[in-house]
């Protein structure tokens, strides 16, 4: 069989196919035609055994002709069969039974993570407190230099930074918008400034990208009994007006004196479990007076002005508060996870 002929056969056999679709009345007629043009032993196939019958070298452009009008029959059969069905009206549907009431649309809801960060912007707003975004891109000046870590600083070690170049960065927490701020305004200050922030650290309690929110307050006159009062306030909105805190001295190069602030363990009261090493506190945030070595760099007066600044990890209050302990089920988008929040 020639090259020619194989291609005016199968063209006549698609105008054909499409010709006897045109009339079709009903599901049985649809199905007798489908069968007799593309079953295991229609036209189509009986065609197509002769294909070895055609020149090596004319095959493969003949298959794709083949493929085409194959295709284009079945579309045409399948739309055929839907309009067929819709012609019918429902009750003609085998199986449907439009009585039923619908199917309920799942809601969405906020992620924890989300959740808990919504919150505890709420609480410091309540307080007074204004909120302030910044660049997820950081540069080395704010991220560190202006914070009183400068080259070199051994503290640099604590951060495991992603690093674009010398001077640019994945910002290691929000502290930056410190700086930021008080370069742009004079005090009074009042700013929280939530936002991810990304490390090179990735264990049960570590991911590398994590949400944080940075705190400060400038002014006159400003003491650790202020930095006292906000946090405890934070803490038993957040957690329970009974909760226990304890203030454990550290070290932050922007702020001092520093502290570790802890709570009452909220699994098991203060008893000592798993989860708080038997010690039945729990570390929820650091804080600090804010050192006067960072006012200078941004021209304020350490004389004049005082102030206390804190940092709190979302993933670590969310995982307290609903009773988590592994932090990597936040990022794993499992529903059956998501859907107990």
């Amino acid at each position: 069989m020639s090259l020619v002929q194989m291609e005016a056969d199968l063209n006549r056999l698609h105008d054909e196919a499409l010709a006897a679709l045109a009339g079709v009345k009903g599901p049985e007629e649809l199905e007798s035609i489908r069968v007799h043009y593309l079953g295991r032993k229609g036209a189509f196939t009986s065609l197509m055994r002769s294909l070895g019958q055609v020149d090596a070298g004319e095959r493969p452009r003949l298959g794709q002709l083949a493929n085409r009008i194959k295709a284009d029959l079945e579309e045409s059969f399948s739309r055929c069969r839907q309009e067929l069905a819709v012609a019918a009206g429902p009750a003609n549907q085998p199986g449907a039974d439009f009585s039923l009431p619908g199917r309920a649309v799942p809601f969405g809801r906020p992620h924890p993570v989300t959740r808990v960060m919504r919150e505890v912007c709420a609480i410091f707003e309540g307080l007074g407190f204004a909120v302030a975004e910044g660049p997820d891109v950081e540069l080395d000046y704010y991220n560190f230099e202006a914070l009183n870590i400068p080259a070199h600083h051994p503290a640099r070690d604590m951060h495991d930074t992603f690093y674009i170049s010398d001077t640019l960065l994945l910002r290691t927490h929000t502290s930056p918008m410190q700086i930021r701020a008080m370069e742009q305004q004079q005090p009074p200050l009042r700013i929280i400034a939530p936002g991810k922030v990304y490390r090179c650290d990735s264990d049960i309690t570590h991911t590398p990208m994590f949400h944080q929110v940075e705190g400060f307050l400038v002014d006159r006159r400003v003491s650790f009994a202020d930095l006292k009062g906000v946090l405890s306030v934070f803490a038993r909105k957040m957690f329970d007006e009974e909760i226990k805190l304890r203030f454990r001295p550290s070290f932050f190069p922007f702020t001092e004196p520093s502290a570790e602030v802890d709570i009452r363990c909220v699994i098991c009261g203060g008893a000592g479990c798993r989860v708080c090493k038997q010690t039945g506190w729990l570390e929820i945030l650091g804080a600090g007076l804010i050192d006067p070595e960072v006012f200078k760099k941004v021209g304020y007066d350490p004389d004049e002005f005082s102030g206390f600044a804190f940092g709190l990890g979302i993933e670590r209050i969310a995982m307290l508060k609903y009773g988590i302990d592994d932090i990597r089920l936040f990022y794993e988008n499992d529903q059956r996870f998501l859907s107990q929040f």
